[in-house]
């Protein structure tokens, strides 16, 4: 099966280019499910009820998230779409929501999805690759196609889970810096990893944010508001290959484009 991950939507306007063009890349490129990375989609924090209900009811078949979900206003959002709105499952027990899901695709074939948090430049939370290992040999009970969204800062540590898991997982795929990297591969094991997916949003933009803000707050070292940048939006993420019977991953590829690059593309994978 095919599964797209369609990295972090950032803003109202990267929502808008999803569900415009998402009919097509399925089509283009035979998805079977799709995860998209929403924790920045309400003014670049949380997620508000309607728009997961937006994407909810055109084609995303599971969310996921990161540090940002927790926007205090927002929060109860994940009580109601619990189980299709996932948040990193090492935080605290108490929590609101849940941190990993097994969701039925189009073609009935169950998948495993699964977020996790890095610990390296954020929060002290429990251990990603010791809590993660145990909610996989779970899953893994029910599908041998787990998908992990690893919400982190530091390559390294991406890197390092992904090995850890490798021949477990379909894939790890890193989300929260906002670049896509150039490092797509099939671990020897076969999981398929990218250190991190892009953003799908504001390319104008520092990491999706004002320009200006952005430098403001560099430069003044003091607390400046950020606002979400609203030029040259783009569509990231990446697509993954599996086999359906062990879960190993055979192809991996990454998606970088706007909507009149994909409206006149020629390029097939």
């Amino acid at each position: 099966m095919r599964i797209l991950f369609i990295a972090d939507l950032v803003g109202e306007s990267a929502i808008d280019l999803v569900l415009d063009l998402l009919p097509r890349i399925k089509r283009k490129y035979a998805i079977d499910f799709v995860i998209a990375n929403a924790e920045n989609a309400d003014k670049g924090k949380g997620i508000t009820v309607k728009q997961v209900q937006r994407l909810k009811e055109n084609g995303i078949d599971c969310l996921t998230s990161g540090n940002h979900i927790w926007e205090p206003r927002k929060r109860e959002v994940l009580r109601q779409f619990e189980g299709y709105l996932l948040r990193p499952l090492n935080y605290p027990p108490g929590n609101l929501g849940v941190g990993s899901a097994i969701v039925a695709a189009q073609n009935g074939q169950k998948v495993g999805v699964l977020n996790l948090q890095g610990r390296s430049f954020m929060f002290p939370l429990d251990c990603p690759f010791r809590l993660g290992e145990e909610e996989i040999r779970k899953l893994r009970r029910h599908t041998p196609i787990i998908i992990v969204d690893f919400h982190a800062e530091a390559t390294a540590e991406k890197q390092a889970l992904a090995w850890y898991l490798d021949g477990r997982v379909s894939a790890v795929i890193g989300t929260h810096t906002h670049v896509q990297t150039a490092d797509e591969r099939i671990l020897p094991n076969g999981t398929a990893y990218i250190t991190d997916a892009g953003m799908t949003g504001p390319f104008d933009s520092v990491i999706g944010m004002d320009t200006q803000k952005a430098i403001q707050r560099f430069i003044m070292q003091s607390h400046v508001y950020y606002a979400i940048a609203k030029e040259n939006i783009r569509f990231n993420g990446v697509v993954i290959e599996v086999d359906d019977a062990t879960g190993k991953a055979r192809k991996i590829f990454r998606l970088n484009f706007n909507k009149s690059e994909f409206s006149n593309e020629s390029h097939h994978h």
